[in-house]
């Protein structure tokens, strides 16, 4: 239960970092062609941090997960 709480919030903080970087275009506050405001660099560099830290924590998540299911697999009766 609380593997999967845990996944869910790392994939909400991934999908929450790339809302902040197209924020700034989708919503429309950086205007089109313009030099990017503090604002937009702001979003820009904080989503994109947020982004890349929550996406290699659920690599990591998933490659732990793999590496268990690898071991249990090598431990099992093979008579089964």
């Amino acid at each position: 239960m609380k593997a999967k709480l845990g996944v869910g919030a790392l994939f909400v903080l991934f999908l929450a970092g790339l809302w902040l970087v197209a924020a700034p275009f989708a919503v429309g506050y950086q205007p089109r062609g313009a030099a990017y405001a503090d604002s937009t660099i702001n979003d820009m560099w904080v989503g994109g941090a947020l982004a890349g830290l929550s996406f290699v924590a659920l690599v990591v998540y998933a490659a732990d997960a793999l590496r268990d299911l690898a071991s249990r697999g090598r431990h099992a009766d093979p008579t089964h």
